[in-house]
C-alpha cells in the first residue's frame, strides 16, 4: 500500500487529511508534538486497517526527521510527504514592531528550514516511488498582507517558494503547495483568540487535497476553495 508521511497529524487539516488517506487504504507515519493526543489519533485511524506509526516530536530536529523517514521506509517506502507542521512566531499574533525575533526564527525553522530537511531526507524514497509527491500546506498570508501575520506569513511565502523551486527541480515528482483558506483550527485560535467568527471545519478542506492526489496536476501553488469549484 502507499504510504504517507504527515506532520502535525494529531488534530485539524493533518488529521483529517490522515483519516481520509487511512480510508483509502493509505499507511500512515504521523507526526505531532503531544504523545498522547497523537497516540488516540494513531488508534482511531489503525481502525480503517492501516498501519500506522506515530513518532512524537519536533519537526525542527534532524533525529525526529531522520526517524520519520525511517518509520516510512519500514512500511514500504514515502509515496506522499505532507508538510503539515507550523509554528506562529508569537501566540497570540503581534504587529512587526513587537514580533520577537526568536519568534520568527523559530517560525522559520519550523516552516521552512525543517519542511526542507525533511523533504532533503525522504527524497531519495520519493524519487523510487511510483507516484512520489510532496504538498506543503501554505496560507493566504503568503501572499496578502494582513495586520500581525508578517512573520507567519513571511515564513509560509518562504516555504512556497521552496516547493515551487522543488517542483521545477524535480520533474518527476508532483511538489504542490495548498492554500487551504479559513479553516477552525486550534492554530487560528492561538493566533486570534479574541476572533469568534465561524470558520469552515478542516474536513471540508479534504476533497481538494485528494482531488491532487487522484489527478495529479504539474506541480505549483493551489488554492483549496478553487480546486472545490472546479470539480
Amino acid at each position: 500500500m502507499p504510504v504517507a508521511i504527515i506532520t502535525g497529524a494529531s488534530k485539524g487539516l493533518g488529521r483529517t487529511f490522515a483519516e481520509a488517506l487511512a480510508a483509502r487504504g493509505w499507511d500512515l507515519v504521523l507526526d505531532a508534538r503531544d504523545p498522547e493526543v497523537l497516540q488516540g489519533t494513531a488508534t482511531a485511524l489503525e481502525a480503517y486497517g492501516a498501519r500506522v506509526t506515530a513518532l512524537p516530536g519536533d519537526v525542527a530536529d534532524a533525529g525526529h526527521r531522520a526517524a520519520l523517514v525511517a518509520g516510512a521506509r519500514l512500511l514500504g517506502g514515502v509515496d506522499l510527504l505532507v508538510s503539515n507542521a507550523s509554528a506562529l512566531g508569537a501566540e497570540p499574533l503581534v504587529r512587526l514592531a513587537e514580533l520577537p525575533l526568536d519568534g520568527l526564527r523559530r517560525a522559520l525553522e519550523v516552516n521552512v528550514v525543517a519542511a526542507l530537511g525533511l523533504v532533503r531526507e525522504a527524497l531519495p524514497s520519493l524519487r523510487a516511488a511510483p507516484a512520489g509527491a510532496v504538498l506543503t500546506v501554505s496560507s493566504d498570508a503568503a501572499a496578502e498582507a494582513y495586520e500581525t501575520w508578517g512573520g507567519y506569513g513571511a515564513s509560509k511565502a518562504a516555504l512556497d517558494q521552496l516547493a515551487a523551486v522543488l517542483g521545477a527541480e524535480e520533474p518527476g515528482l508532483r511538489v504542490w503547495a495548498v492554500d487551504p483558506g479559513d479553516m477552525a483550527t486550534d492554530l487560528y485560535a492561538a493566533a486570534v483568540p479574541d476572533d469568534d467568527d465561524p470558520r469552515p471545519d478542516p474536513v471540508s478542506v479534504v476533497p481538494a487535497l485528494l482531488r491532487l492526489l487522484d489527478e495529479r496536476p504539474a506541480s505549483g501553488r493551489y488554492g483549496a476553495p478553487a480546486l472545490l469549484e472546479e470539480r
